[in-house]
Formats: C-alpha cells, structure tokens, sequence
C-alpha cells in the first residue's frame, strides 16, 4: 500500500493525520531521530508468523519484543519472526520495513503493545523509509481494532528499579 493509499484510506475514514517527511532512516530509532518524535511515540511494525498465520506486533520504537515472555503470554508454542522474503509481496508499494500498522488492510491480526495507548498520538511509516503519519491514538485503534497486550515486551531505557541494582553481598570463603 503506496503512502498515498494510505492517506485516501484515511481520508475516506474523515481521519485528520499529519504527514512528515524526513530524510531516508531505516531503523525505527533513526526514524524517531530525524523526525523529531519520540520513541516511545513512533510504532514499529514487527512480521511474525503465529501458529502459521501471519501477523503484525506493533511496539513503540524505543521498545523491544521480548520473546520467551510473549510466546507465553500468546498461549502457544509457535511464533517466528517473518523473512522479509516471506512478507514482502503482502505489502504492495510498501518499501520493506516501512510497512504502515494497518494489518486491517491487509488481512493481518494487529497485536498491539499497550504502552502505545498512553500517548494522545501515534507515529509510523507509511510505507515508505522517509515519510511518517500522525494521528491520535483512539482513532488509529478505532480502524485497526488491534489486539491490546501489555506481556512479552521490555523498553531497556525504562530504569530498574534500585533492589535490582544493588550489589548482593559475597560470601566469605570457607577455606
């Protein structure tokens, strides 16, 4: 789905979005860099394959998937992140890795970090490596009916809390 499908898509909803260009960023980090928002902001969109089907993760960019703890939060036994190779005619126009968190266009289940909703807006590609959409969160949730998880993610800037960064006491030695 071109940028500009994406847009009459939402036009066609009446969504008010903002559309930001910036220059050619790959990773969702450097994305959030040059178009000034902040990572907790920018949704990343992750292709993995559950149980056969494939699907979308969508988590903020300064977030990762912790997958031990969301293969167990998902009940199952089976999820693979997707080979860019495996999804990439799935998503037409797109450039790979710029695919916009819209599984609803193209018959995906949409699994959402909760951490997302705590934001009034939300930023992602829109299907190209140097333009972004913004809108408010409620509408974006509204179309997408995404699947609300709040397991099976970490953001490694959150800081730990302080009984998990004091030094435990060594034993002496019994020699």
């Amino acid at each position: 789905m071109p940028v500009e499908q994406l847009k009459s898509y939402l036009d066609q909803e009446k969504v008010h979005y903002v559309s930001v260009n910036h220059s050619p960023a790959y990773t969702a980090q450097e994305i959030a860099k040059r178009a000034h928002i902040k990572g907790n902001q920018l949704a990343k969109t992750v292709i993995v394959t559950i149980d056969g089907n494939m699907a979308m993760i969508v988590l903020p960019a300064s977030c990762r998937i912790r997958w031990d703890r969301f293969i167990k939060s998902m009940d199952t036994d089976f999820i693979e992140l997707a080979d860019e190779d495996e999804f990439q005619d799935r998503f037409p126009g797109c450039e790979v890795g710029a695919m916009p968190p819209f599984g609803n266009l193209f018959d995906m289940d949409v699994y959402l970090y909760d951490e997302l909703a705590k934001n009034e807006e939300i930023a992602f590609s829109a299907g190209s490596h140097s333009e972004i959409i913004k809108m408010k969160f409620e509408r974006f949730q509204a179309l997408v009916e995404p699947i609300m998880l709040s397991e099976g993610f970490v953001n490694p800037d959150t800081p730990k809390p302080d009984w998990l960064c004091k030094k435990r006491p060594v034993a002496a030695s019994s020699y």
